[in-house]
Formats: C-alpha cells, sequence, structure tokens
C-alpha cells in the first residue's frame, strides 16, 4: 500500500497536535450545555481562528470540531461535518507562522457514540460500525488528510470505528484512547492489548489522551513504549479541573506542562498535544520545549501476541495452555448443545476451564447439523461475556471464521490455514483484514509430509505467502501434526523435531497434544510423557484439556524445572491445591462430612446460583432461582435467596472489581445475572416485601449525550435493589427538579463526560437545592473528582459504579 504524506513525514521527525477544544470554546462563549458541534454551523469564524491558532503554535495536525456528531444524533451531520472539515482546511491555509504549510495536515475527529456495545449495552457492533463508517465516508468527501478516533474508553467501540475507517477510506487512521489511573481503559484493556489490536488491524499511530494531566501519563508512557512498534501519541489534559466564576479552568500552565512534555518526548512520545485544559500558549510552549530533543520512533517489536478485551497473552517465553472443550469432535455432550443452541452449556464448558488453569479457549462450532456461521458468531460474543481469556477462532469454513474473527473483541488466534494455495488465498486475507496470529497447518497439496523437513517446507512455504499480506513470521504459528502412534509409530518424533527445528528459526510452534493417542488404551499416559517431550522441545502452544490432572501436573512440573515459575511459587500453589482436592474426595466416610454433604445437597443449587451470578452466566441463574423457588432443588425462602446468595454474591464480585481483579464487563455480566435472579424472587415475594424504600434518580446532565457512566450505575443499583428514574442524557436541570418533586424521592445522581458540560452539572444541583434541601444529589464522570465534586455543591463523588453504590446506601 502507497504510504501517505503523513506516514512518510512521522517517520523523519516528531509532529504536534492541538490542545483543548470544549474549554477552549468555553472561553470564546460557549454557554453551559451548548453543543460545542454546533459552531461550525452558527460560529465558523470563531473555530477557524481556534484552529489557526493552533496551527500558528506550532501544531502540524488539527483535528476538525467533530468530535460530538455522528447520524444518530444529528439529522445533517454530514453537512456538519463538511463545514467543520472546512474550517480546519481554511485554518490551514491562512495560518502564519508556527507550523511548516507543507507539514499540515486536517484531521477528521471521531468521538464515541455515548452508547454501550453488546452484551454490556444495547447497541449492536455492526450498528456502531456503520455510524462510523457513516461519518468516514463523510470526512472522505470533505477531503480530511486523517482520521484521528479520540478518548475512546472502550476496546470493542474502537475496534469497530477501526473498522468503519479502514472499510470506508484508505486515509491514515490515529487512535487515542482514555485510560483511568490504573492504566486500563473502563471496560479493562490494557495499553498492551490494545497495541496489539489496534496494530494488527493497521492503524498509523496509537497513544492515549484526556483522563488526567501529564505527570500521570508518564507513569503509562513505558507500557506502550514496550510493546508497541507505531508512532505513539499523548495529549494529556493540563492537570485538574476546578471552577471559577462559573467556568472550567485547569491547574497546570504553559510551562510546566511544557516541562513535563519534555520528558514524555524522552521516554519515546512521537506525536505530541494536549487535551482538556490546554491551550495555544501550551502547544507553542511544548514544541518550542522539546524541539531539541533527539527524534525516533518505536522499534519494531519481534512479539507475538494475542489479546482479550482485557489483556495480553505473549507466545514464545513461557508455554501457553488452550483449552480444547469447546469442540464437538468427540464430544457428544457438546453436540447436543450445540444442535440445541444450549449456549449455557457452552458457557459452563468456558468457564470450567478458566477456572483449570487454561490461557486461551478455542472455539470450534463446526457441525453441519447448524449454522456453523451465525453459531460463531453467537459463541464468540457470548463466551466473551463470561471470560475474559483470549480465544482462538477455529473452523475449516471461511465464513465462520470472518463472523468470529469480526466479532472477536481482542486480537485473536485463527485456527487455521494450511499450505494448499486455495486454503491461503481465501483465509490469509482474513487473518490480515481483522489483525488475527495464524495457525499454520503442515498440509500441502499431497497430504501431509511424512518426513520433518518436508513439513517445515511447508511451513516456510505459509510464512513467505503469509508475508504478502503483510502478516508478520511473529504472527505465524506452525502445527507440526501429532499424528496418533497407534497408526504410525514415528508419529511423535517427527512432530518433535518439526518443533525443535522451527524454535531456532524463531517460529513458534503449536500442537493438538491428544491426538498422538487416539485409538489406544489409557490416552492420559501417552498425552502426559509427550507433552513433556513437546515442551522439551520447545513448544510453544498446547491445544488441551485443562481438566486433566495428569497433563496439568506436567506443566506445573516442566514451567519449575526450566525457570518459567520464579521460586516455584505456582507450583506450590497448585501442588497445595490438588493436595486439598484429593483430601477432600477421601473423607466422604467421615460422618460429619457426610452431614455436610447433606446440607451441601439441600442447598447446592444456591450455591449454584451464588456461583452463576458471579461467573456472569445471565440464563443459568434465572432458571436456578426459579427451581430454588419451586422447590425442586431446595426449599429456600424468596428472601433468604436475596439476603443469603444473591447480595452476598454481589458483594463478593464488588470486592473483585475494587481491588482490580476482574473489570467492568465481568462486574456488568454479574449484575445482569443478579437482576435475573431477582425478579423471579420479587414474584414470588408479598408485595408488602417487594416495594423498596431505595429510590433514586439518575440523569446524564444537559447537553451532554455521552450516558454510558449513568447506564452501568443504574445495572448495579438495581441489582442490589433500587429502584431506578432513569431520565436519560441531555436532561435540563428543571426536568430532573419536576421530576424529584412528583416523585418526592431524595436522591438524584448526576452524570458527565464532557468539561463543556459541568457548568450544567453545577447549575443541576443548586436548583435541586434551592427546591428541597433534603435532596441529595451524588455525581461522577471522567471529568470529575473528589474536590472538583464539592466545588460544585455536590453532595457525594463516586469515582465508579459499585463506589456509586456504595455512596447510595449510605446517603438513603
Amino acid at each position: 500500500m502507497k504510504k501517505s504524506r503523513f506516514e512518510k513525514l512521522i517517520k523523519e521527525k516528531r509532529l504536534f497536535l492541538d490542545g483543548g477544544t470544549g474549554t477552549m470554546l468555553q472561553a470564546m462563549g460557549l454557554k453551559a450545555g451548548e453543543a460545542s458541534e454546533l459552531w461550525c454551523m452558527t460560529n465558523p469564524e470563531k473555530i477557524t481562528d481556534l484552529h489557526k491558532r493552533y496551527y500558528e503554535a506550532g501544531a502540524n495536525i488539527v483535528p476538525s470540531n467533530t468530535f460530538g456528531i455522528n447520524c444518530i444524533k444529528y439529522d445533517n451531520y454530514e453537512e456538519m461535518i463538511k463545514r467543520a472539515v472546512e474550517c480546519v482546511k481554511t485554518a490551514a491555509k491562512e495560518a502564519v507562522g508556527g507550523s511548516n504549510p507543507e507539514e499540515r495536515f486536517v484531521a477528521m475527529d471521531i468521538g464515541p457514540t455515548g452508547m454501550m456495545l453488546e452484551p454490556l449495552g444495547s447497541l449492536k457492533f455492526e450498528e456502531a460500525v456503520e455510524i462510523f463508517a457513516a461519518n468516514v465516508r463523510a470526512g472522505v468527501k470533505a477531503g480530511a488528510d486523517i482520521f484521528f478516533i479520540e478518548t475512546f474508553n472502550d476496546m470493542y467501540e474502537t475496534k469497530a470505528a477501526v473498522l468503519a475507517c479502514r472499510e470506508n477510506s484508505d486515509l491514515p487512521i490515529m487512535v487515542s484512547n482514555a485510560y483511568d489511573e490504573r492504566g486500563r481503559l473502563m471496560t479493562g484493556a490494557t495499553p498492551q492489548a490494545m497495541a496489539a489490536m489496534l496494530e494488527g488491524l493497521g492503524v498509523s499511530a496509537i497513544g492515549m489522551n484526556c483522563s488526567f494531566g501529564p505527570d500521570k501519563m508518564l507513569e503509562t508512557i513505558n507500557d506502550f513504549t514496550d510493546f508497541a512498534s507505531v508512532p505513539l501519541i499523548f495529549k494529556p489534559n493540563a492537570g485538574l479541573p476546578k471552577v471559577v466564576d462559573g467556568k472550567t479552568v485547569f491547574d497546570v500552565g504553559p510551562e510546566e506542562f511544557s516541562q513535563y512534555m519534555v520528558k514524555v518526548a524522552e521516554q519515546g512520545g512521537t506525536l505530541l498535544g494536549g487535551c482538556c485544559g490546554t491551550t495555544p500558549d501550551h502547544i507553542k510552549a511544548m514544541v518550542e520545549a522539546v524541539k531539541d530533543i533527539p527524534y525516533k520512533l518505536p522499534e519494531k517489536k519481534n512479539k507475538t501476541i494475542i489479546a482479550s478485551y482485557t489483556h495480553h497473552v505473549e507466545i514464545g517465553n513461557e508455554p501457553v495452555l488452550i483449552g480444547e472443550r469447546i469442540n464437538p469432535t468427540g464430544k457428544k455432550k457438546l453436540k447436543e448443545a450445540l444442535i440445541a443452541e444450549d449456549i449455557d452449556y457452552i458457557l459452563g464448558e468456558a468457564v470450567k476451564q478458566e477456572e483449570n488453569g487454561a490461557h486461551v479457549l478455542d472455539v470450534n462450532v463446526g457441525l453441519p447439523e447448524i449454522d456453523e456461521p451465525a453459531m460463531m458468531e453467537r459463541a464468540v460474543r457470548e463466551i466473551q461475556a463470561v471470560s475474559d481469556l483470549p480465544l482462538q477462532i477455529d473452523s475449516s469454513d471461511s465464513e465462520a471464521l470472518e463472523k468470529g474473527l469480526r466479532i472477536y473483541n481482542g486480537k485473536p488466534l485463527l485456527n487455521s490455514v494450511n499450505a494448499k494455495q486455495a486454503v491461503m488465498d481465501e483465509v490469509l486475507p482474513l487473518a490480515a483484514k481483522y489483525g488475527a496470529a495464524v495457525i499454520g497447518l503442515t498440509i500441502g497439496e499431497e497430504g501431509i509430509p511424512e518426513t520433518a523437513q518436508g513439513r517445515i517446507e511447508l511451513a516456510h512455504k505459509i510464512v513467505e505467502e503469509a508475508a504478502g499480506y503483510g502478516i508478520e513470521k511473529k504472527d505465524i504459528i506452525i502445527d507440526p501434526l501429532a499424528l496418533t502412534i497407534s497408526s504410525g509409530q514415528k508419529g511423535g518424533l517427527v512432530a518433535l523435531e518439526v518443533i525443535k527445528q522451527l524454535k531456532k528459526e524463531g517460529i513458534n510452534t503449536i500442537l493438538g497434544v491428544s491426538n498422538i493417542s487416539f485409538g489406544l488404551p489409557k490416552r492420559d499416559l501417552i498425552n502426559q510423557v509427550f507433552f513433556a517431550n513437546a515442551l522439551a522441545a520447545g513448544l510453544s502452544l498446547a491445544i488441551m484439556n485443562p481438566g486433566s490432572t495428569p497433563m496439568m501436573d506436567t506443566y506445573h512440573a516442566f514451567k519449575a524445572l526450566n525457570c518459567y515459575d520464579e521460586n516455584c511459587l505456582k507450583y506450590i500453589e497448585y501442588a497445595e491445591a490438588r493436595a486439598e482436592v484429593v483430601e477432600t474426595a477421601s473423607v466422604k466416610a467421615d460422618v460429619k462430612q457426610a452431614a455436610e454433604a447433606d446440607k451441601a445437597a439441600l442447598y447446592g443449587g444456591a450455591d449454584e446460583l451464588k456461583t452463576s451470578i458471579i461467573k456472569g452466566r445471565t440464563e443459568h441463574a434465572r432458571s436456578l432461582a426459579a427451581e430454588l423457588l419451586s422447590g425442586s432443588q431446595a426449599n429456600c425462602e424468596p428472601l433468604e435467596i436475596i439476603n443469603s446468595f444473591i447480595i452476598p454474591a454481589l458483594n463478593e464480585v464488588g470486592a473483585d472489581y475494587e481491588a482490580g481483579r476482574i473489570y467492568l464487563p465481568q462486574l456488568l455480566m454479574s449484575a445482569e445475572s443478579a437482576n435475573a435472579a431477582f425478579e423471579k424472587v420479587k414474584e414470588k415475594l408479598p408485595k408488602s416485601e417487594a416495594d423498596t424504600d431505595k429510590k433514586v434518580i439518575i440523569a446524564t446532565v444537559k447537553g451532554d449525550v455521552h450516558d454510558i457512566g449513568k447506564n452501568i450505575v443504574k445495572v448495579l443499583l438495581e441489582s442490589y435493589g433500587f429502584d431506578v428514574i432513569d431520565l436519560g442524557k441531555d436532561t435540563p436541570p428543571e426536568v430532573i427538579r419536576d421530576e424529584a418533586v412528583k416523585s418526592g424521592i431524595k436522591l438524584v445522581g448526576l452524570s458527565a463526560l464532557m468539561t463543556t458540560t459541568v457548568p450544567a452539572m453545577e447549575e443541576t444541583i443548586k436548583l435541586l437545592h434551592e427546591t428541597d434541601p433534603e435532596i441529595k444529589v451524588m455525581v461522577g464522570g471522567a471529568v470529575l473528582s473528589p474536590e472538583y465534586a464539592e466545588r460544585i455543591g455536590a453532595d457525594a463523588y463516586s469515582k465508579d459504579g459499585m463506589e456509586a453504590v456504595r455512596v447510595a446506601e449510605k446517603l438513603i
């Protein structure tokens, strides 16, 4: 593909972006709650002037004022985008001084929709892609040079925007996400996971913006520089916000900001700019401060990485285990579940394998009796709702592969391609489009070679062919094929020899380990020893059953013996857990244990309900609650189910979330499962017990259409038994006040994402308190802090959904 002017220039020198837009427009007269993007239509001369000031301050890349524009918000979105891009184009031509006019670029800014994608929200993935695609087409028509996807806090929505750009344009794509103080996106992704996915999708630059000031951003930079191979974007805020005379201002001035950005440049920043609170003066000071710092592009990393929506898994260091149980070959129950569309059985297998220690899950739903592409799409989506392990999308059907790859949230592992030309022509373009790592089977036009050399030659053919699609050797993983020794005794030795030779060449390998023993008795004996031999030969990944004790014994012992397990800590933990299982099994005859077993039988369904809620298995939780209430499993009273199982499950999940052991998707799926069980229980409660005095009004404030945070809070409050009146987004202060008066509710929750809408939040709080001093107002949102909340008159601040539940319970 021909390199753009931007892509050529970024290889030669550091480039600069603009600073804040919303906060600057506030200073120029934007009213509280007024949508800043409307100024492209009503005050284009002011927008153009702001862009000019940034070019004159030294910015090379200035994004259009289109962050809040899309086809679901504005019918005239195309005209608005055209006008906004024209403002930047005019500014680039008219700006005097500053950046070199030949080195100026017009970026089309793409902001998030403000909605959550399924399964956490109601927006379908393809709907999100089309929303962004409409913007992309309008941006191309308007004459943009670059697409700048910014301030997204969800990996999945980011992927939708990137695919929209790639499928509707050949312009360069820059992506900058908003990370929290833990260095993760709101839905859990790390910079490493984002880098893996975005580089695979072919974006030109990645990085971070907003959320916090340059001091905090410095703490996260190494997570990018250690993993990324593309230019890196850093656009911090000018510190923390505060309200002065009704205006939002920030506490880091141009000189202090520029000194921080010197450190950012020294640590590897290649595209530098500012976000909320930064001004042309900040950008000018930054450009001047970093001008003498030597420029260096990120080094090319030779890391093989796949990723889920929360974390990455690196392949090629210590061995990686792929759970094999979601594959109908030889599995009668799974076949029956697939034919019956019993997705809960599949989810149970996913959860079980994760608990048993798998690092990746294989997903193969290939049966002639079903619609495999449709089932693959559903299985991938639903498995990702209950497990954050990376997935291996496994099929011989290219349509099913594409369905799985497209819907997958992260960087997937594709299983598989082989050395047949027709198969490579069909599969490799899919791997390239969706940025997947690829498993290559050593099968050629004549079948599987008998010799190791023959299979190595096929491996080389796959690597060379993949390079033609831009797929690097590091993203090719070769399966030398473990043919059963029951039909050819050298099958294992040949596979081991291929592993050893490819290891020397820096090519990763994978095996379906249990294939080696097909047709033999006591297969675990053969599998265990062959697994040990393969690991010793340098096997990178093993497709195996993590529920097999002999196989897991081998794995943990190998890691301890080969210095993959520091101080043998994981081996000791595994051995102790294994001993507990054995000990438990050996005391069944004990009378006390028997009595406890009887109790477990009585309440086993309730305990299973708690586990289902924790794991986010919504339909399983719903059916278990119904069974418990009907008396088919245990005679549980409705309130007992709520107080002894549903609430403790939520508390456990909440504690894990607050400790950083799980992330927002798992939290929300658990809340949804609790709601499903709770609705069943409420059907059996007398009306006096079903009613609650835990009532709250929630809303996103006037001028702000981003209601993700508010919706998260709603789900969690309802799971804890609150009655929630949701007034939606862009809600005027008077509407919130009137609802509080009408309903008599004394607790109101307000959300805001954008700095330009915080004054509307302050106005709403003031109106509520003037109307009824007993009304308590809790606030949250990306631009807020406890101190900021106190300054605008809020009674309480919550940093996230779980804290909102705790705060609401205290205020009630």
